[in-house]
């Protein structure tokens, strides 16, 4: 299996495509069982990743994994401590790991959201989310949805606030992301995509059906999902 994600943002038009994007932040990898995702994961790399919280009136909780600087794995799966009604994202379904979103990371949103606007690129409203954390503290952020994310081969944005601590700073250590990409079977289309959205630094490659890739090097071996 291979992980995805990327972005950057502001980037000078005669960006290349990267192994990693620069405003790359996570990726989520969906399960239906939080120990069974967090297993998969440290059977692959020799890394155990550690609870990140619960995701109230989202019927979700999840497991980090630092992947770099700023760079993290989300293992995502319901909360089975929330009512099962509000799992949109259909983590109960999901019966084996894959991954299902990417996230980039901006440190303001609104001059996105104006440039976006500008581009005629439609957004959902700005999501405040939270979760605490297991320690008590609680972790804070802005969302931004784009209405169509292809699928999920398009990011949403991310803008963590300022008196909340970065997830990778003290998450388990030892993994690295070595590569990040989107396959498509119309990849010129895509690139256009992400040129528009400033993140001209994604590699996008060619491909028979919509998925994200990445490549995660551990201590015990390398997992691709």
């Amino acid at each position: 299996m291979i992980l995805a994600a990327a972005g950057a943002l502001a980037l000078p038009r005669a960006a290349r495509a990267a192994a990693v994007p620069r405003s790359f932040d996570h990726v989520q990898l969906a399960c239906n069982d939080l120990d069974k995702g967090i297993a998969f994961v440290e059977s692959r790399t020799g890394v155990k990743a550690a609870s990140g919280g619960v995701h109230p009136g989202r019927a979700s909780r999840n497991a980090l994994l630092k992947l770099g600087e700023r760079r993290y794995l989300e293992i995502l799966a319901p909360d089975p401590a929330q009512d099962r009604s509000l799992d949109v994202r259909g983590l109960y379904k999901i019966d084996s790991p894959r991954l299902l979103e990417w996230v980039a990371h901006v440190d303001d949103l609104d001059p996105l959201i104006r440039a976006l606007a500008g581009a005629h690129i439609e957004t959902k409203p700005i999501f405040p989310g939270s979760r605490k954390r297991p320690d008590g503290k609680l972790l804070r952020w802005r969302a931004l949805n784009l209405k169509d994310n292809r699928g999920g081969l398009l990011p949403f944005f991310i803008e963590w606030s300022a008196d909340s601590a970065h997830p990778a700073s003290d998450s388990p250590a030892g993994c690295e992301l070595i590569s990040f990409a989107v396959n498509d079977s119309a990849p010129e289309s895509l690139r256009a995509t992400f040129r528009t959205l400033q993140l001209e630094d994604v590699q996008v490659e060619p491909g028979s059906r919509p998925r994200l890739r990445a490549v995660i090097k551990g201590p015990r071996g390398t997992l691709e999902i």
